[in-house]
């Protein structure tokens, strides 16, 4: 999932950028698509290697692999990430949120299905809408959008309720978990949008959230008792390399990059075949159970998110 400004209005332009595009070409929605299937495959890697590599240690290598990367491509590229721009305490911030995030990501899927967690965490951009316009007066929200928003609360309720039904209180641990790392998803994108940090270039503030989590997550890791093996299945260790060099490096470079050559509200569309993607990948590979209250929860937050973007694009 894009946690780079994935909702923002304006994206620092990367070096290689060329001019930008009021329309969606078939690349970009070839890219688009990818990216959203990883992303959606991603969540289920993660569940399926929780049996070998605990969450928060996977993570923990995750983002240390993640963040190298990173600052070798910034290296390639000549482009600055230590220099004094005024951006250490709001980027501090965004990594510590965007660390949270993906903690609560991890602990969720140990108690929730892939799926489930997929679609509680794809509700950032209602806390987006419903924060942002605190700090920026211009995206005050309208009649449609805070119909959207509605539908959207009433889904998520419904979902949850369902999740505590017949005493499934490991589930509802994880669904909670899930909608927690939603908003912490949409408090770092706030936190982009209100602060300086959307005058930085998109590498540095990648590198913001990366490295402060990476620095954040070992010791999360140890403080939970997490048991440290260093002994890898072949699966372990390929689905460790998918997460760090497509997952957290590659996709998020390319997600970058379509925002900032194409419009943010048409790419935001896209990004919602991501919890489909979770659904098939989920039920397929883990046999996760799929209800019609699911799905019926996924449809409608889908609806709400494109009724909100449609109305302000």
């Amino acid at each position: 999932m894009p946690n780079v400004a994935g909702e923002s209005r304006h994206v620092p332009s990367l070096e290689f950028m060329s001019t930008r595009k009021t329309d969606l070409d078939s690349f970009a929605m070839s890219l688009l698509l990818g990216c959203c299937l990883f992303w959606g495959l991603q969540q289920v890697l993660i569940k399926a290697t929780i049996a070998e590599i605990p969450p928060l240690f996977q993570a923990s290598l995750r983002l240390l692999g993640a963040t190298a990367l990173l600052w070798l491509w910034c290296a390639w590229r000549r482009i600055p990430l230590f220099s004094r721009d005024g951006s250490l305490s709001a980027g501090l911030l965004a990594g510590a949120l965007f660390g949270a995030e993906f903690a609560c990501i991890y602990l969720g899927l140990q108690y929730t299905t892939a799926s489930r967690l997929t679609v509680f965490l794809y509700t950032s951009p209602f806390w987006v809408a419903l924060l942002v316009p605190l700090w920026v007066k211009s995206e005050r929200l309208r009649g449609l959008q805070w119909l959207g928003l509605l539908g959207a609360f009433v889904a998520v309720v419904f979902a949850l309720r369902e999740g505590f039904a017949g005493g499934a209180a490991l589930t509802a641990r994880g669904d909670l978990l899930g909608l927690l790392a939603g908003l912490l998803w949409g408090l770092t994108t706030v936190v982009i949008r209100a602060s300086g940090l959307s005058r930085i270039s998109a590498e540095k503030l990648l590198f913001y959230q990366l490295a402060v989590s990476a620095l954040i997550f070992p010791a999360l890791s140890l403080g939970l008792g997490e048991v440290w093996v260093w002994q890898f299945s072949p699966f372990a260790l390929g689905s460790l390399l998918l997460q760090t060099v497509i997952g957290a490096f590659a996709s998020y470079l390319a997600w970058m990059w379509l925002l900032g050559r194409y419009p943010a509200t048409r790419l935001s569309v896209f990004v919602f075949f991501t919890p489909l993607f979770a659904l098939l990948f989920g039920t397929l590979w883990l046999g996760e159970s799929v209800t019609p209250g699911l799905l019926a929860a996924l449809a409608t937050v889908a609806a709400g998110i494109v009724l909100v973007n449609r109305v302000k694009a």
